[in-house]
């Protein structure tokens, strides 16, 4: 079976390395908030460019977060768009404040700064540009609006890590901004995490306060806080990933220039990419108009492709009532996406045989 992600293969792929990491903090008896997570902050951090890195439990927990540490809540407005991880819209929902949705841009499927200025209303308060599928978003026109408007924001990069937007790195634009290294993501746990990333020592030093407790010094709450902390082992573990993440990441540009070469003639739509950009291919999303067909011809070929995501979040029950303008491309969209297998152990005979099954479905 071909799988569409393979968090154990990386795993395989630096197990020496990762095993080594493992066993330094099991021996040291730091546990929690020690020397790995301190330095893996320090690493990441100076990896996207920034001066300030606060590890927590969760890419969810660091959007929760990082709008906690720019002081937004009940009343509040935050613009982002429904073509997303549940997470991003979770999170918003999560502080108080309430999620307004715009659409995305087709080719990109990133969110559109042509319709940003017409949601902003005298609530709003920050802009959540989510970096989809390892693809940046147009952020320029995004920051200029902000700008005028004094919003701040935060950009979710929970797909995009070692993306690059312009010369530099995605999570070195907005004020605050947010990774998680969930299993699947280009850099990868072997269980939950999350980083929050900002040039800001302000926005730092309150993300670090609302990490555990409110706690300046131990025991002490400055502020109402709560427990989100990445632990020792899963930070050992992302500082060897993170190693090896520009390796990786150009490793899922060649399978994606594959992709690309072997289905230009498929029928399908493949991704577009952004100019001055680079695309870290965090999934290859397609679309077809004959998608569903598509999808189970597949997994009668053991070929396990997935949709990222089936029904946008202003479709799904919790957040039906959300407020948007029109979210047109985002619904077509969920209707002809496809996520074709792609993680860097992914082997050549493997990719050489989807775009076989996609040709033979297409072309019989």
């Amino acid at each position: 079976m071909i799988l569409s992600s393979n968090p154990k293969a990386q795993y395989l792929s630096y197990k020496r390395d990762i095993d080594a990491a493992i066993s330094r903090v099991l021996n040291s008896g730091s546990y929690i908030l020690g020397n790995e997570v301190l330095s893996f902050e320090e690493e990441f951090a100076r990896y996207i460019g920034v001066a300030h890195g606060i590890g927590v439990g969760s890419g969810t927990e660091a959007l929760q977060l990082a709008l906690a540490a720019c002081g937004i809540g009940r009343g509040d407005e935050v613009i982002t768009v429904s073509h997303t991880a549940v997470a991003t819209v979770a999170a918003i929902v999560l502080t108080g404040a309430t999620p307004v949705l715009v659409d995305i841009e087709p080719g990109f499927f990133t969110l559109d700064p042509n319709k940003l200025k017409e949601a902003i209303t005298p609530q709003t308060k920050a802009i959540i540009p989510v970096h989809l599928y390892g693809q940046p978003v147009d952020l320029d026109p995004i920051l200029e609006i902000s700008r005028e408007y004094h919003l701040y924001v935060i950009e979710d990069c929970a797909q995009a890590h070692g993306a690059i937007y312009k010369g530099k790195r995605v999570g070195s634009f907005g004020n605050i901004n947010c990774f998680s290294f969930y299993p699947t993501k280009n850099v990868g746990a072997l269980g939950d995490g999350g980083i929050i990333v900002t040039h800001n020592a302000k926005l730092a030093k309150r993300a670090r306060l609302l990490r555990e407790y409110g706690w300046a010094e131990r025991y002490i709450s400055h502020m109402p806080g709560w427990n989100t902390r990445i632990d020792e082992i899963q930070a050992a573990i992302l500082r060897i990933k993170l190693m090896h993440l520009d390796e990786d990441n150009a490793k899922r540009g060649l399978i994606a220039e594959a992709y690309s070469d072997g289905l230009k003639e498929s029928g399908l739509k493949l991704p577009e990419k952004r100019k001055e950009s680079k695309h870290v291919y965090h999934q290859f999303v397609v679309r077809s108009q004959k998608r569903d067909a598509l999808l189970s011809f597949l997994k009668s070929k053991d070929i396990v492709a997935l949709i990222h995501y089936p029904l946008p979040i202003h479709l799904q029950p919790a957040y039906k009532k959300l407020s948007h303008g029109g979210l047109r491309e985002t619904e077509k969209a969920a209707k002809e996406i496809l996520s074709l297998p792609i993680y860097p152990e992914l082997s050549d005979s493997d990719v050489k045989t989807v775009i076989n099954a996609i040709n033979r479905f297409y072309h019989g």
